[in-house]
C-alpha cells in the first residue's frame, strides 16, 4: 500500500505539472518548488518549531499557538511551510511570530527524509486536515515529537472507511491530537487512538486578537461616512446570484462586497452588473455611491468591525468561508445551505447568531428579522466566541505539562 500511496503522489506532481500549462495556481504551485532544494535556506544551531498548513485558513489557526510558544520559546526557530500558493503568497498580510516561511515539498520519501534531517525540528505541528505519510515517518524515523492541532474529522474521512487501514496507521505517527470537537475524539477513540485532548478551535484566539489590534481604515470610513453596512465577504459568483438583486431593491443600504476571486475579470463584472452605484476601494475616487468593491486582500476584517449585518460567501459551493471573523464583532451571520463540513455554522445556528439562506427571498427575509433584533443577537454572538476562546492556550499548556523540551 506504501508502494501504491508513493507512487499517486508522484502521478499528482504530475498532474499539477500538466496544469500548470493552462491554471494560474498550479503554475504558482510548481514555481514555488523548482529547485527547492538548491536554494534551502541555510539551517541554525537554534531548535526547531515546524508548523505546517495547508493554506491560509489553517495558518489563522496556526498563529494563536506559535505566538503561545514564542512567548515559551523565545530562542527557538519557528518553521512554517505551505501547501497551496495561496497561502504563501498571502501570509506576510498577517501578523505572525514565523521566522522562515517556505512551501513544503512534494510528499515523497527523498523529499521528507532531506527535509527533515536538514531542519531536524523539535517538534512538529501539523493543521486540521494535514497528514502527509512520507514526512510523517521521517520526523518518527528523526525523532521529533509530532502533533495535530485544530484536528477535524468526519466519519466520511479516508481514515474510517473499509480501505483505511493504511491511512489510520498515518495517524498513529502523532504524539496527540488537540481536536476541535468531541465528534473528532470520538472518531479517534473508535480506530484505537486515544492521546486525544479536545481543546477547541484556536480561530476563535485569533479573531479576538484580531478585533483588539483593529485600527481604523480610511478608506472605509470614507466610504461608510458615519453608516453602518451590510457586508458580503468572500463572495463567489453563487452568493453573488442572490446578493445582487437584494442591493437592487434596497438602494438606500450602503453594501461593501468583498469577492473571492479579485482577479480583474470578476471585478468588472461585479462594476457592470452594479453600474454606476459601485466604486473599488482601490480607486481614488470620493464619490457617493452604494456599494464598495473591496478589490485587494486584506481588509475584509476591518470591514466587519464597520458593519451592522454580514453574509459569508462558500456556502453555496461547500466552501463556506470563516464565519467567526464577523462573529467577534457581535453582528448577525449570513450563509449558504452547504456547510455540513463547517460545525462552526450549526453552532452559529443553534447559538441564534447564524442564520442560512437558500435564495433572495430568504435573505430578504432573514435580512427584515434580524435587523429588529440586532441588540438581542450581540449578546448571543459576544457570549458564543467567549465561551470558545482559550484553545491556544490550552494546547500551549498541555505541551508544558506532557511535552516539555
Amino acid at each position: 500500500m506504501h508502494l501504491l500511496y508513493n507512487i499517486s503522489i508522484h502521478l499528482f506532481g504530475l498532474a499539477i505539472r500538466l496544469a500548470s500549462l493552462f491554471n494560474p495556481k498550479a503554475k504558482d504551485w510548481v514555481k514555488g518548488r523548482k529547485d527547492f532544494f538548491k536554494h534551502f535556506p541555510q539551517s541554525n544551531s537554534t531548535p526547531v518549531l515546524w508548523f505546517h498548513c495547508a493554506s491560509l485558513g489553517e495558518f489563522d489557526m496556526a498563529i494563536p499557538v506559535m505566538n503561545e510558544l514564542r512567548a515559551s520559546h523565545p530562542n527557538h526557530t519557528i518553521l512554517v511551510t505551505f501547501f497551496s500558493p495561496s497561502g504563501m503568497q498571502h501570509y506576510h498580510k498577517r501578523s505572525h511570530p514565523a521566522d522562515l516561511v517556505l512551501y513544503l515539498p512534494l510528499d515523497t520519501p527523498k523529499n521528507a527524509h532531506r527535509f527533515v534531517s536538514h531542519f531536524k525540528p523539535e517538534k512538529a505541528f501539523f493543521v486540521k486536515y494535514e497528514f502527509w505519510t512520507n514526512y510523517l515517518d521521517a520526523l518518527k524515523v528523526s525523532g521529533a515529537k509530532v502533533f495535530s492541532i485544530c484536528t477535524l474529522l468526519r466519519p466520511d474521512h479516508r481514515f474510517f472507511r473499509l480501505y483505511g487501514r493504511f491511512f489510520r496507521q498515518s495517524l498513529r505517527r502523532f504524539d496527540h491530537f488537540y481536536v476541535q470537537n468531541e465528534s473528532t475524539s470520538t472518531l479517534l477513540h473508535s480506530i484505537g487512538i486515544t492521546q486525544v485532548t479536545i481543546t477547541g478551535d484556536t480561530r476563535y484566539d485569533k479573531v479576538i486578537e484580531t478585533r483588539e489590534k483593529q485600527e481604523a481604515n480610511p478608506r472605509i470610513d470614507e466610504f461608510l461616512q458615519g453608516e453602518q453596512a451590510i457586508i458580503f465577504g468572500s463572495t463567489w459568483p453563487e452568493d453573488e446570484a442572490i446578493i445582487l438583486p437584494w442591493i437592487d431593491a434596497h438602494s438606500s443600504v450602503k453594501c461593501i462586497i468583498a469577492p473571492h476571486n479579485i482577479d480583474s475579470a470578476h471585478v468588472q463584472s461585479l462594476q457592470q452588473a452594479l453600474g454606476e452605484r459601485c466604486i473599488l476601494f482601490t480607486e481614488n475616487d470620493n464619490k457617493n455611491c452604494q456599494v464598495l468593491i473591496l478589490d485587494t486582500i486584506g481588509h475584509l476584517s476591518s470591514a466587519y468591525g464597520s458593519a451592522k449585518i454580514a453574509y459569508v460567501g462558500g456556502g453555496f459551493s461547500g466552501k463556506l468561508h470563516n464565519i467567526l471573523e464577523p462573529a467577534v464583532y457581535g453582528i448577525p451571520v449570513l450563509f449558504g445551505p452547504k456547510f455540513n463540513r463547517f460545525p462552526e455554522a450549526q453552532q452559529f445556528i443553534d447559538a441564534g447568531i447564524g442564520f442560512s439562506v437558500l435564495d433572495t427571498k430568504t435573505l430578504t427575509e432573514t435580512m427584515c428579522d434580524v435587523t429588529s433584533r440586532l441588540s438581542e443577537i450581540k449578546i448571543e454572538a459576544d457570549a458564543l466566541i467567549q465561551q470558545n476562546a482559550g484553545a491556544a492556550r490550552r494546547i500551549a499548556e498541555h505541551q508544558r505539562l506532557n511535552f516539555p523540551d
